[in-house]
């Protein structure tokens, strides 16, 4: 990747030069999203780029923003599919509508076509995508540009069983096998960013393709972790924990209500609420809109009314880039917990 390539969410976006340079008060959030496309979209490998320009055409074409439909079309269009993306494909459809119905045999049938690191890769790249996809639709959004209205809300579909959401701490299990740390190589190690991840078999899990770890991690912390301006550290945790909470996240919901108290012990009625109810009344003008936001970007249906909604609650521009960067990540993020392992119970609370 060259320094002056153009980045492509501000392409695809539309930006105006003022909003780029807001998006620029989280500058890691902005280069590492830049470099999660040059890993996932722009580094050949054995999963080919032909197979991933493929994939990332189907995704697209699930979203509201003609921007990114028309690009990834045309990078797709002179490449030969290949016999095994069909199998691909079907695990795409069923990561971008229904993340939370995502099975270990799913991953076990696809094994069949994909190496493990390959099977990584590819869950990341359909991830990404859902966060970049919703990226660009909230900033076009916020930009002014018109929304299209000829895509339904895209609603997760739940499992039929209710799941429980709690604020404790669960653990995670995978359904492919991590590296295990005595053979991970200097890359693997160093795409952990934090040493004491090499304990976590989920961050072993992704060091199968240490590009896009290294750079999904630097983008979370720059959006959740960067205090200069923009929505509260407890905010943020908020919109991770609806947007989790609405994709049937068990795992992240659970982690994310409770930074999100962590920050603010005083909402706890407030996120109890929303454990129950995904649309739960949280009671309070600001934490609705920004609760309403959230969904709105899950299910790519953001528009000017929720802008407007924020601007009454007091979000300026900066702290609605920070809502659109955290809710628009969590897609990301839930959609790697749920494909590619499933939560547990610790066994003390069992």
């Amino acid at each position: 990747m060259t320094d002056n390539q153009p980045d492509i969410i501000d392409l695809l976006a539309q930006s105006s030069a003022e909003l780029a340079a807001i998006r620029r008060q989280r500058p890691d959030a902005v280069h590492n999203t830049q470099l999660s496309f040059h890993a996932l979209l722009e580094t050949e490998s054995s999963f080919t780029l032909a197979e991933r320009y493929h994939i990332a055409a189907y995704v697209a074409q699930l979203n509201p923003v003609a921007t990114a439909r028309e690009f990834y079309a045309d990078l797709s269009a002179e490449e030969e599919p290949s016999p095994r993306i069909a199998h691909a494909r079907n695990f795409a459809q069923q990561l971008i509508t229904a993340p939370a119905l995502a099975t270990q045999q799913q991953l076990q049938e696809l094994e069949q076509h994909f190496s493990k690191d390959e099977l990584v890769s590819l869950a990341q790249l359909i991830a990404f995508l859902a966060y970049q996809l919703r990226l660009i639709h909230g900033l076009r959004i916020l930009g002014g540009h018109e929304n299209n209205k000829k895509f339904a809300p895209l609603e997760p579909e739940l499992p039929s069983v209710a799941a429980t959401f709690v604020r404790h701490t669960l653990g995670w299990k995978p359904w492919i096998t991590p590296l295990a740390a005595h053979e991970m190589t200097n890359e693997q190690r160093e795409s952990l960013i934090k040493p004491e991840r090499i304990h976590q078999p989920y961050f072993r899990l992704l060091a199968r393709d240490p590009a896009a770890l290294q750079a999904r991690t630097l983008t979370d912390l720059d959006i959740f972790y960067n205090v200069d301006g923009g929505l509260t550290r407890a905010e943020r945790e908020l919109a991770a924990t609806v947007t989790s909470r609405l994709n049937g996240c068990v795992y992240c919901t659970s982690v994310h209500a409770a930074r999100t108290l962590d920050e603010a012990p005083e909402h706890t009625a407030r996120i109890d609420a929303l454990l129950a109810d995904a649309h739960a009344d949280l009671s309070d003008p600001r934490w609705n809109a920004l609760s309403e936001a959230a969904r709105a970007i899950t299910v790519l249906n953001f528009d000017d009314s929720h802008v407007e909604l924020l601007r009454t609650v007091g979000c300026d521009t900066a702290a609605i880039v920070d809502l659109i960067n955290s809710a628009a990540f969590f897609n990301w993020a839930n959609r790697l917990m749920l494909s590619l392992g499933e939560e547990q119970v610790p066994q003390k609370l069992r």
